[in-house]
């Protein structure tokens, strides 16, 4: 998220445009202080809002958190219930605080599986955070890279079938164009917080080329020193996107 004008420390840019963070590890940071999985999910929504600060005087554009997926729906039916009263709570409270900010919402993922309550809060949020110029927060709710890729082939499929394009017009280019995030810049830097070292179906065609971070500290703990470690680390990367090492031999990354 672009820097603004609010008092903050002011820092270089440090290199990426998009950071996407799979926020994992609520669940065991509460149990690791004897208390119940809603008490880590509060505490985990409650880091981001540090988080967006974080990227906006970083001159960070892009935020996308992931923060329900597709196979989320799966658990328990109480803690899906607690996760969707966080949401709803979550928008209701900050889609104010990042107009004032000039950060803009978006929401990716779908929909119709939400109550109609929570559809609305979604619509309303990212109404009146439109406007926004300082950076964009885009949160991944009932959200699957697999749907992702299966809606935008759904949506070419149809303009074939509608006569409106050939077959031979569907190409890496024209899907790409389809996919959730399209118009935002690409992700530079995908982070996954708890140790895990996977990427759970999340933006599988947006990450082709993006440098991966893990770390083992758990979602509620991840902190301003530990997204500037994974900042730090990706300054050392050699981003080549399939070009040829400095050494003369072919990269196939």
């Amino acid at each position: 998220m672009s820097a603004g004008g609010t008092g903050a420390t002011e820092y270089e840019p440090l290199g990426p445009r998009h950071v996407a963070i799979i926020m994992d590890g609520n669940g065991r940071w509460a149990a690791n202080r004897g208390l119940s999985p809603s008490a880590g999910h509060k505490a985990g929504v409650e880091r981001i809002r540090d988080l967006i600060e974080a990227c906006k005087a970083r001159q960070i554009e892009v935020l996308t958190l992931f923060a329900f997926s597709s196979e989320n729906w799966q658990r328990p039916p109480a803690e899906v219930e607690l996760l969707m009263t966080l949401f709803h709570s979550y928008l209701r409270r900050e889609a104010r605080k990042m107009r004032e900010q000039g950060v803009r919402l978006r929401v990716i993922g779908r929909r119709d599986r939400f109550s109609l309550r929570l559809q609305r809060a979604i619509a309303e949020a990212e109404a009146l955070t439109r406007d926004g110029t300082s950076g964009t927060l885009v949160i991944a709710a009932d959200y699957g890279g697999q749907w992702d890729i299966a809606q935008a082939a759904r949506s070419l499929a149809e303009e074939v079938a509608r006569g409106e394009r050939s077959a031979d017009s569907i190409d890496d280019v024209a899907l790409g164009e389809r996919v959730q995030l399209a118009d935002l810049p690409p992700v530079d830097l995908v982070i996954r917080s708890s140790g895990e070292q996977r990427i759970s179906n999340f933006i599988l065609w947006q990450a082709a080329y993006s440098e991966f971070y893990f770390t083992e500290t758990l979602w509620p703990d991840f902190d301003t020193n530990e997204l500037d470690l994974a900042l730090d680390a990706y300054q050392r990367r050699d981003r080549r996107f399939g070009a040829r090492n400095p050494g003369g031999l072919e990269a196939q990354a």
